[in-house]
């Protein structure tokens, strides 16, 4: 085809077109005199209805009564108040400037803290929303005053000190404790799993991570280079600073996989760690199921279910966190508790045995060992199984159901008791006719008699009583409460924050939140409300 025929095909297309558009025209014409129409018989049939005009194109000014934001029974003003208590000073020896000197006045870190405490309680952990909330909350812009506060600050002041931060717990526990809202003779001590800020896919081997560490290394070192002219020098340090943390992540990661390795038994399958947070680890869930969480250890005083102390540790269960719950309420409190309510995750003998040492009354259930399955899974008969054995203390034998002895043959220690080993002779198992009834996989019969501690039994005989069965009953109305107002009122279902230390603070400042919140609700309201009908009878 020429370009002649081309060019008079194009005009013939554009004749059509404007055609088409003439078409258009016309009935566009018509459709908009038929609506003059109808809206001219409306309007003389009746008149049109009227309506406030929103006009968003124009600039208001305002005034604003900042006391009058909130309130008087606001929370916010009740945390601004119990902030103003608290000793700060831990929080103010990186300040250089004073009054009457050069630079810039800092944020006060009692403002800072009760942001923090309010964003919690209403169920924010993010500092960037909390940032954000400055600019509109009521209760945010009644305590910064109208002020915006930067989430750079906000976020800094949340993890820079972990001893502060634990300091500051102290101080509040110590303010509910003279205004009598503690009470040691019972606590109770539950764990709960909360997600870390990390994927289950986020889980590498040590091949994986090596080479993802020596790529991060040189993308770190390209960016380096100045060939990068397009980007912005603020761009390139972000990028820069996001590798760098990459990398160390990824270091860590290397590290927290030599201590598994180092744990690991020879059974277990090779270990994996989270290239997003190292320190999270595999725990098993409410629902059955498996994520990276923390297991956050929470202490509770049963009196007015105020938390005593708080510990974020990376096991998987409860058994060895009972000690390290006592230990943390002494520290906090400078008491030992009286009596320790516990369910059956952390009873073994070993604790047992710690508590009674300890002088601490430890109450929970009692854990009955259930060999059936085992002995099941070997063939064993249900006519041969251990307690069809007769056990003859002058002889210190055993007398099997066919009248065959088992002698003792040694004793060891395991969990906190003495576990005493007696077998058969070799020649009387294999000539026994019941044989594949007692022994069908392992040949002599051996039978374990289990001796507990005096603790161990005290303790069995002490929960066998309807008044430390009734004391277990209330278990769990004190200490699955904090568990229930972190994850549900303040959403704390996953940490914010990453690594073993800084969660453990935003663990903190959940149960800092928890337990000024319930200040409020026992004290502070019902004080409030004292004055208030006092001044309307004036």
């Amino acid at each position: 085809m020429t370009t002649d025929d081309l060019l008079a095909r194009s005009r013939k297309e554009i004749v059509r077109m404007e055609e088409v558009l003439e078409l258009l025209g016309e009935g566009l014409e018509a459709l908009g005199a038929e609506a003059s129409a109808s809206t001219q018989i409306r309007s003389e049939e009746e008149p049109r209805k009227r309506f406030k005009l929103i006009n968003r194109n124009q600039l208001m000014i305002r005034p604003v009564d900042v006391e009058k934001l909130v309130e008087a029974d606001h929370p916010v003003r009740a945390i601004w108040a119990m902030v103003c208590e608290l000793d700060w000073s831990r929080f103010e020896d990186d300040v250089k400037v004073v009054e009457g000197g050069k630079g810039r006045s800092k944020t006060d870190p009692r403002l800072l803290a009760a942001l923090w405490i309010y964003a919690y309680s209403e169920g924010v952990n993010s500092a960037r929303e909390l940032s954000r909330m400055c600019s509109h909350e009521p209760g945010c812009e009644w305590l910064t005053g109208m002020e915006e506060v930067n989430y750079h600050t906000l976020s800094d002041f949340r993890t820079k000190d972990k001893e502060a931060q634990d300091d500051l717990f102290k101080q509040v526990l110590g303010r509910l404790s003279a205004e009598g809202l503690t009470d040691l003779k019972r606590v109770m001590q539950d764990g709960t799993k909360i997600r870390a800020q990390a994927s289950g896919n986020s889980f590498r081997r040590e091949d994986t991570l090596r080479e993802h560490l020596k790529l991060a290394q040189e993308q770190i070192e390209a960016m380096g280079s100045p060939d990068s002219e397009e980007l912005s020098q603020r761009v390139i340090k972000a990028k820069q600073r996001a590798a760098r943390e990459k990398k160390q992540r990824l270091k860590l990661a290397l590290e927290e996989l030599q201590k598994f390795e180092q744990n690991r038994q020879e059974s277990e399958k090779a270990s994996r760690v989270s290239e997003s947070d190292p320190e999270a680890r595999m725990m098993k869930q409410s629902d059955g199921g498996f994520a990276p969480s923390y297991n956050v250890q929470v202490c509770t005083e049963a009196s007015n279910k105020i938390i005593v102390a708080v510990e974020t540790t990376q096991a998987g269960t409860d058994y060895d966190e009972l000690v390290h719950g006592i230990d943390a309420v002494h520290t906090n409190t400078g008491q030992t508790p009286e009596q320790m309510v516990v369910d059956g995750g952390y009873i073994k003998n070993a604790n047992i045995e710690e508590a009674a040492e300890r002088g601490v009354d430890l109450i929970g259930p009692v854990a009955e060992s259930n060999p059936v399955a085992s002995l099941k899974q070997r063939g064993v008969s249900p006519d041969f199984y251990p307690d069809k054995f007769r056990y003859d203390k002058q002889t210190d034998t055993f007398i099997c159901p066919a009248g065959k002895t088992l002698t003792f043959q040694r004793s060891s220690r395991h969990d906190g008791r003495i576990e005493h080993q007696y077998r058969a002779k070799a020649a009387d198992c294999q000539s026994c006719p019941f044989r594949d009834e007692c022994c069908p996989k392992a040949s002599p019969r051996m039978v374990i008699r289990k001796e507990d501690s005096e603790a161990v039994k005290a303790f069995r005989a002490k929960m066998q009583t309807e008044q430390a069965k009734q004391i277990y009953r209330s278990r769990a109305e004190v200490a699955e409460t904090p568990n229930a107002w972190i994850k549900a009122k303040f959403g704390l279902r996953q940490f914010r924050l990453r690594g073993l230390r800084k969660v453990g603070i935003e663990a903190v400042w959940a149960c800092l939140t928890y337990n000024i919140r319930q200040w409020i609700r026992l004290i502070w309201k019902p004080q409030l409300a004292t004055v208030s009908a006092a001044v309307a009878g004036m």
